[in-house]
């Protein structure tokens, strides 16, 4: 079977599950996704530093402009979803943008 086939399978049944087609043999694996919170102005300085980014490499990480981060962490505003997803993601692992290939030495 090709990779199309079984992917093409995979999502057959998969609607075939949801109308309640299937009941028995189908494996569902649910995922908990965590919250993507907010960050306040100091939090966002100290998880860039933390990462050992300036405000200009922390942007370009983040696909955003230097004055963003700025206002971020000056307080005259906050990220959006995504950004804050990031921000998340390199709270938790200060080495984050290096090991996902987004900074490349």
């Amino acid at each position: 079977m090709s990779r199309f086939e079984e992917i093409r399978a995979g999502l057959m049944e998969a609607i075939a599950y949801e109308r309640g087609e299937l009941s028995e043999g189908v494996r569902v694996h649910k995922l908990m996704i965590s919250e993507v919170r907010d960050f306040s102005p100091a939090e966002v300085k100290k998880i860039r530093m933390n990462a050992g980014m300036t405000q200009n490499t922390f942007a370009v990480c983040l696909g955003v402009s230097k004055k963003s981060v700025e206002a971020w962490e000056g307080g005259r505003s906050r990220p959006d979803g995504p950004a804050r997803r990031l921000i998340g993601l390199m709270e938790r692992d200060p080495a984050f943008a290096y090991k996902a290939g987004i900074i490349m030495e």
